[in-house]
């Protein structure tokens, strides 16, 4: 009776470890925010366990069901579209109600890839410590969550899409003038790219390119 928490690649199929690949092929139910993508993968590796979607919809009666099939001594892993489960998905909100029903189920981790460390490593800053803040507010509190992230003495890392990226860096960009960032677009894909310098720096760059794949934000220690 055990979970397991897969980490998965976050481009590059090929960035998948070896006791992660075995671990899916051993499970009983593989749960995965969107099945098309993660059919892709364990057709890539072979892999033959059931899918079954698990996302932030995801309501009570099915964690339930769930946590009585780990209980019953099945074997369950968790994985994300990309990178490593519960970080800013709805991972954590399974192995938060293992936790409560306090069923003596085992949580485990494969380890792996992910977004927030790959971009921090290529950042080149200061990174004893740091804050991970996920994706900005789409409406309400987008200041308040720029202001926040702007206060820290540490690099503050967080997401965007390719659609608002342009207006989350300008609106940084007015309320502190020349601070520095990193932005890593599409880490271990085909068209990946750095972007480093001032916020308005990279803002003239990213202005004249065709703006596609996921984006990752370091923002420079202050």
């Amino acid at each position: 009776m055990s979970l397991y928490i897969v980490s998965t690649p976050i481009g590059n199929l090929s960035d998948i470890s070896k006791r992660a690949i075995d671990t899916l092929k051993e499970v009983d139910l593989i749960l995965c925010e969107d099945t098309r993508i993660t059919r892709k993968l364990l057709e890539r590796y072979q892999i033959k366990s059931s899918l079954m979607s698990f996302h932030h919809h995801s309501g009570r009666g099915k964690i339930n069901r769930l946590i009585k099939r780990l209980s019953l001594g099945e074997k369950i892993a968790l994985v994300t579209d990309s990178g490593t489960p519960g970080v800013s998905d709805p991972g954590g909100k399974l192995v938060e109600e293992i936790r409560k029903s306090g069923k003596e189920i085992d949580v485990l981790s494969i380890p792996g890839p992910s977004a927030v460390t790959a971009a921090l490593s290529l950042s080149g800053f200061y990174s004893n410590r740091f804050v991970f803040m996920g994706f900005p507010p789409l409406k309400k509190k987008r200041k308040k969550f720029f202001e926040e992230a702007l206060s820290y003495p540490y690099p503050v890392i967080f997401y965007e899409s390719p659609h608002r990226i342009i207006k989350s860096l300008r609106e940084i960009s007015e309320m502190e003038k020349g601070r520095e960032a990193v932005i890593c677009r599409e880490i271990t894909k085909l068209h990946e790219k750095t972007y480093r310098g001032s916020l308005e720096e990279i803002l003239e760059k990213l202005e004249k390119e065709d703006l596609k794949g996921e984006f990752t934000v370091v923002l420079k220690e202050r």
